[in-house]
């Protein structure tokens, strides 16, 4: 599922190859029943203005001006952003597509039609109706240990809690508590200052890194669980056995040996 390096590569994407560049319309793709996108009236909204600033917030894309309209896009579990030019054709499982003036096109592929598209007023607006905690990336140290040390469930679920911090998923909480050898159904109330400044320092790292290969799992460093991350591997780092478990009923890997 994306989380905010997937997010922010997707991001990027719509930076580098979609600002300033007026919007002639804003059209649903097909197969559209069972997924939330704009309708008639919010679609009227972006045409005839530009996007000139992305902005990512968690696990939440927008990409709009500073007067509006913006629009929110969460990827779901399978979904992306993809600039094209009319040339090309769209991208399979298209189901949202904005039609800009000349060539580009930009289109919110969706296969598991689990993500959602919205037209918003502000970025900040939306996040502050979501509820969504700070950005894992612009949290401090801190706020992240009040946020995280004080929860009474398990730290991997604290992690993942939108709410509380936006951003980390299920893929790379299991790296932050690997690398930190915590076992993920640790409490958060269990875990010493030592413990969660050392889970703040991995997860900056962990999502740095990864945002910095634009998601790309190919350019990270071996010894990562990613590359080993199904039930019964070796861990890299000890030797021990990579298990799943169930933990807030989200799926949880981690080293037998050296997460404890």
């Amino acid at each position: 599922m994306p989380e905010l390096p997937e997010a922010e590569a997707n991001r990027l994407r719509v930076e580098r190859d979609c600002l300033h560049r007026t919007i002639e319309a804003a059209e649903p793709g097909d197969d559209t029943s069972y997924i939330e996108l704009p309708g008639d009236n919010e679609r009227a909204r972006l045409v005839g203005h530009q996007f000139t600033r992305t902005h990512r917030h968690g696990k939440l894309i927008f990409a709009g001006s500073e007067s509006g309209p913006w629009i929110c896009v969460h990827l779901g579990m399978t979904g992306s952003l993809r600039p094209f030019d009319e040339a090309d054709g769209p991208p399979d499982y298209a189901k949202f597509l904005i039609r800009f003036e000349g060539e580009r096109r930009l289109a919110f592929r969706c296969p598991r039609k689990l993500g959602w598209v919205r037209v918003v007023d502000s970025p900040e607006a939306e996040i502050e109706r979501i509820g969504f905690g700070p950005d894992a990336l612009e949290i401090g140290r801190d706020a992240f240990a009040e946020v995280i040390g004080t929860s009474r469930g398990a730290i991997k679920s604290a992690l993942i809690e939108q709410k509380k911090l936006a951003g980390v998923g299920n893929l790379w909480s299991d790296e932050i508590l690997y690398r930190t050898g915590i076992d993920p159904q640790r409490k958060g109330t269990d875990l010493s200052e030592s413990q969660l400044g050392d889970i703040y320092d991995a997860m900056r790292d962990i999502l740095r890194a990864v945002v910095d290969t634009e998601a790309d799992y190919s350019k990270l460093p071996d010894d990562w669980l990613i590359h080993t991350r199904n039930e019964g591997a070796e861990c890299p780092q000890c030797g021990g056995e990579i298990v799943r478990t169930k933990v807030g009923g989200r799926s949880a890997y981690h080293c037998t040996r050296h997460q404890e």
